[in-house]
């Protein structure tokens, strides 16, 4: 007789054939015969998080550098938990699964009151993510699970809920129905006439402008080549460090900055790749790019989504830029007198934000000295995240810089975690606010006790520090509800057994942040801004509030 193991002990057996590392959760009654068999197995590592939402933001960030974050919940309230954290994830496009429990099969949607029941939970997942799916047969689940892997892993990303029920995660199956891991969907072949038409656009133009966002994140490469052949590169936010700062033809994401649109609106030719153009990186679509716009994307309901284009490729974006790439060979566009515009444009975009972020300037440099090159840097939506961290702050090279993509605050110190078990090797620096670091303050513990390899820097203003900005720009300096009462951050860090030290003076910034990104695993730095002063901001740019 052919061997039989539970439905818990093949999901289990089918995430270490697909390369599953570790697997991040908060167990319950109705997902512990998935836990139980891979704590028995012991192949994975399970990060127990502190809530729902920590465990899946955490899946989602190891997810943008792995490949496949996976994330196990409860049902019900627990899985409701998580749908913010899939809204995150389902924004970024990062390949996430996540596993939920379900009411045993027999009382599904009939309203018995049975623990952690909740109406139509699967549709608020679909709601949430790319895809979402039920398990209903035993005999289904390693083919439904591989579906769902299928699906987030397909271009365009994104996360996939699976919900089982209690008592088929339980039942006996054959083994042998785990079989061997189901590739990504591939993407559609790039016709050649395509790839000549684009080239017979972009070497026509004088001055083309590449955007490229989180789409091309794996498309380092041809983007260099590209700038080294003289095409002016800028990038989304989620994007940054695909062309590194440093490079002579790299506008960074000053996509705002008076001195940038100076130059943007001296090109005569605008590539956009693998990047939606969010509102807050187009001051709400009014900024002007450059005719004729070309678009490249894999989805095709991309098109023209947010502005008309001329033409519009759909195509995987490696693809498209490696033939691009193949095709510019020596310096095609530009000269020194134009290199020599970008840097003069970019310079002046960094300095009119260091005298923005005034004493503040100098703890992005503190840190920026401080954090090894491979270093990553996880930052909160906060004043500092928005301001100096998202755009001053250095990229070296693709994924450098994770944040929330949905905008959503509390999200940055599980998403260090994520990225930091992600990347045991590297430093990471989680930038975080008083404000948002209280939604997911539960996961300092999960954070200690996981030895993870973060200094955690919380700016600390005692409340809502953008919303005091937006209050005092929109609403006649109405000030309302943005005060909070905060915990001494320092001692709490030292109660769950942390080095912490707390910083209230600039002079401070340099010798405490060296002291605390030289130390291996997690450390926590509390910047008190009262002492130091305000940072002021005022929400992303855009043409009106409303």
């Amino acid at each position: 007789m052919s061997e039989m193991i539970t439905v818990g002990e093949a999901i289990a057996r089918t995430l270490e054939l697909y390369g599953v590392d570790t697997l991040y959760g908060v167990i319950s009654i109705h997902n512990l015969p998935v836990a139980d068999a891979i704590g028995q197995r012991g192949r994975l590592r399970f990060v127990p998080a502190r809530g729902e939402a920590g465990a899946v933001t955490m899946a989602d960030a190891h997810g943008r550098f792995s490949g496949l974050g996976v994330a196990l919940t409860s049902t019900g309230a627990g899985a409701g938990n998580a749908v913010g954290a899939l809204v995150e994830a389902l924004n970024a496009g990062s390949p996430l699964l996540h596993i939920t429990g379900q009411v045993e099969k027999a009382w599904l949607d009939a309203d018995t009151g049975f623990i952690h029941e909740t109406r139509d939970q699967l549709g608020y997942l679909r709601a949430s993510s790319k895809r979402a799916y039920r398990i209903s047969n035993p005999n289904q689940a390693v083919a439904i699970l591989q579906r769902a892997i299928q699906d987030a892993q397909t271009p365009p990303c994104g996360p996939v809920s699976v919900e089982i029920p209690i008592d088929i995660q339980g039942k006996n199956i054959p083994a042998a129905l785990v079989t061997a891991p189901v590739a990504p969907l591939a993407a559609p072949a790039l016709p050649e006439r395509a790839v000549e038409r684009l080239w017979q656009r972009l070497s026509a133009a004088r001055r083309p402008l590449l955007w490229v966002g989180g789409g091309a994140l794996g498309c380092a490469d041809a983007v260099r080549k590209l700038a080294d052949a003289g095409v002016t590169v800028i990038s989304s936010t989620h994007g940054r460090g695909i062309l590194p700062d440093s490079h002579p033809r790299s506008l960074r994401a000053f996509h705002n900055s008076p001195s940038v649109e100076a130059l943007i609106e001296q090109c005569d030719l605008t590539l956009v790749v693998g990047s939606r153009l969010r509102s807050n990186e187009t001051r709400s679509w009014t900024l002007a790019l450059p005719a004729p716009r070309v678009q490249v994307d894999i989805d095709p309901a991309a098109a023209s989504r947010n502005y008309l284009m001329d033409e519009t490729l759909i195509a995987d974006a490696g693809a498209a830029l490696n033939a691009l790439a193949a095709k510019a060979q020596g310096r095609v566009w530009g000269d020194a007198a134009q290199d020599a515009q970008i840097q003069q444009a970019v310079a002046q975009a960094a300095q009119a934000l260091r005298e923005q972020c005034g004493p503040y300037a100098a703890l992005n440099d503190a840190i920026e000295r401080a954090l090894p090159q491979d270093g990553i840097l996880v930052r909160d939506i906060t004043v500092s995240g928005s301001l100096w961290g998202s755009r001053l702050f250095r990229a070296n090279g693709p994924l450098g810089n994770v944040h929330s993509l949905a905008g959503a605050i509390g999200m940055g110190l599980p998403m260090a975690v994520g990225s930091a078990l992600a990347n045991p090797q590297r430093k990471v620096a989680a930038l975080v606010g008083d404000g948002g670091l209280s939604l997911n303050l539960g996961e300092l513990a999960t954070m200690a006790q996981e030895k993870a390899n973060i200094t955690l820097l919380i700016m600390n203003d005692g409340g809502y520090g953008v919303m005091r900005g937006i209050q005092d720009k929109y609403f006649g300096g109405r000030q309302y509800y943005n005060e909070l009462h905060t915990p001494d951050f320092t001692a709490l860090a030292q109660a769950m057994g942390l080095q912490a030290w707390t910083v209230a003076s600039v002079d401070d910034f340099q010798p405490t942040l060296a002291e605390a990104l030289a130390m291996p695993g997690p450390s926590v730095v509390e910047v008190r801004m009262g002492d130091i002063g305000p940072l002021r901001f005022a929400g992303p740019p855009q043409k009106t509030l409303y």
